[in-house]
């Protein structure tokens, strides 16, 4: 079970008995909500074996008929997804690889699982990833193909397209992550530069059998956009990623491999992505087995069970992260709410935030700063932001949390909280403050969650 490891420092530095009250019931939320999407426990409430049989949420294969059942895949959850599929299946499972985070440690006895770099992919992701394409590409329509996905895929399973080198997709990566794009643009993009991603391995792996589960990070579930979509059509084109990269001022210095690949998709020297309609994904099915309402509503049962009126806001954050956090503070539900106290509001989402300063932090911790400019003087009302696979942006934390007195205590420490929200600074703001929210690497990940308590 994941735990706030600093739950009760985080609770101590309220400045009132409901203030501590507020503070222990919005990491409990992130307790109940983290572990409603342990991967294992997800996988098999999705997955049974009976006899030679597979069912799976309805459908059901027969395993009598495949010679070879592989495993390949990647994200932040593919250690315990691979661990569960070796334990439901045992000795049916022929070969397998997923790549993983750095410091994931799962025991598996057929599946490889290879560490690799996240959110910025490297050489061991490649080598990772190739290895998959070569069991994709031996497997034959008497064969069944697992593949497991799950949120830091789209990093975790490079394979670059020759022309273009790894430091140059390095290079773009970066620069993708800090200039505000969402995840479904930095994907589009992403696609468009790999010979893996946006159903390239689906049309390796043709014409065996493609079982996709699937661990979503992205809003709505769109499966071409989570972990980039390897085995499904991609709805996005070459003249759509070149939009993106001029939307967000990098095309006119993007690395020279990355724009001539694209502007060759563009004038049609290079095959588009496999659309639908394509053959290679006659067999290919799909099971989301979590997301992130998943974790959303196991917060808001939480939530109900002690005592607490709840909204759930789900899809709701999105855009500016510093934006977001002065929506929450300055919302109907912090001031003169409709929901009688005591209240409990959980959004789900994921914001971003355009990297200007030469600061750290990640989206949750800068949300929380810019609430927290917000919610001075607002009584008994605490805001938390955190992402559920425990690591927000390049820190050590997974998100912060504040309430009405955070800025009251920020000035007693000489400590300027619009400055360090100008810089991107959160993560050294709430470092001194004592407010990081620190828990262990959780294994999963289906976006970030936002709760507001009021007592």
């Amino acid at each position: 079970m994941i735990k706030v490891r600093n739950r009760e420092q985080l609770i101590k530095n309220g400045e009132t008995p409901l203030i501590h009250k507020a503070r222990a019931l919005a990491i409990g939320c992130i307790e109940k909500a983290v572990n409603a999407v342990e991967p294992k426990q997800l996988m098999k409430a999705k997955v049974k074996l009976e006899n030679n049989q597979l069912c799976v949420d309805g459908l059901t294969f027969d395993l009598s008929r495949f010679n070879h059942v592989y495993v390949v895949g990647g994200g932040k959850a593919g250690g315990a997804m691979a661990q569960t599929v070796e334990e439901i299946l045992g000795e049916r499972v022929t070969a397998g690889v997923v790549n993983v985070p750095y410091g994931t440690e799962q025991e598996t006895q057929v599946v490889e699982v290879n560490q690799t770099s996240h959110p910025v992919p490297d050489q061991a992701g490649v080598t990772g990833t190739r290895r998959m394409m070569a069991i994709a590409e031996q497997a034959t329509a008497e064969d069944l193909l697992i593949c497991l996905i799950s949120g830091g895929g789209s990093s975790l399973m490079p394979l670059p397209l020759e022309a273009v080198t790894l430091e140059d997709k390095q290079a773009l990566t970066e620069r993708l992550l800090k200039s505000g794009a969402p995840i479904t643009e930095i994907n589009a993009v992403r696609k468009h530069l790999s010979a893996f991603k946006g159903g390239w391995l689906a049309k390796k792996a043709y014409p065996a059998t493609v079982l996709n589960f699937v661990l979503s990070d992205v809003m709505g579930d769109p499966l071409d956009s989570i972990a980039s979509g390897p085995t499904v059509p991609d709805s996005s084109t070459f003249i759509e990623a070149q939009n993106i990269l001029e939307k967000h001022g990098l095309w006119s210095n993007a690395p020279f491999s990355v724009c001539k690949v694209i502007s060759g998709g563009v004038q049609g020297l290079l095959d588009e992505t496999p659309k639908a309609g394509n053959p290679v994904f006659e067999n290919i099915h799909n099971v989301v087995i979590g997301n992130n309402r998943t974790a959303s509503q196991a917060a808001i049962d939480y939530l109900q069970s002690e005592g607490l009126n709840t909204v759930l806001l789900a899809d709701f954050l999105e855009g500016e992260a510093k934006e977001v956090g002065k929506a929450l503070a300055c919302g109907v539900f912090v001031r003169n709410s409709p929901v009688p106290k005591p209240l409990g509001v959980v959004a789900g989402g994921e914001t971003t935030v355009t990297v200007t300063g030469t600061g750290r932090g990640g989206r949750n911790q800068e949300l929380a700063l810019s609430a927290a400019l917000n919610l001075e003087g607002v009584e008994n009302c605490v805001i938390a932001s955190f992402s559920t696979d425990g690591v927000d942006g390049p820190t050590d934390a997974a998100g912060a949390i504040v309430d009405g007195y955070t800025l009251k205590r920020a000035r007693q420490r000489g400590l300027d909280a619009e400055k360090f929200l100008t810089d991107n600074n959160s993560h050294q703001f709430f470092s001194k403050m004592g407010d990081l929210i620190r828990t262990e690497a959780t294994g999963t990940h289906v976006n970030d969650i936002s709760v507001i308590v009021a007592l």
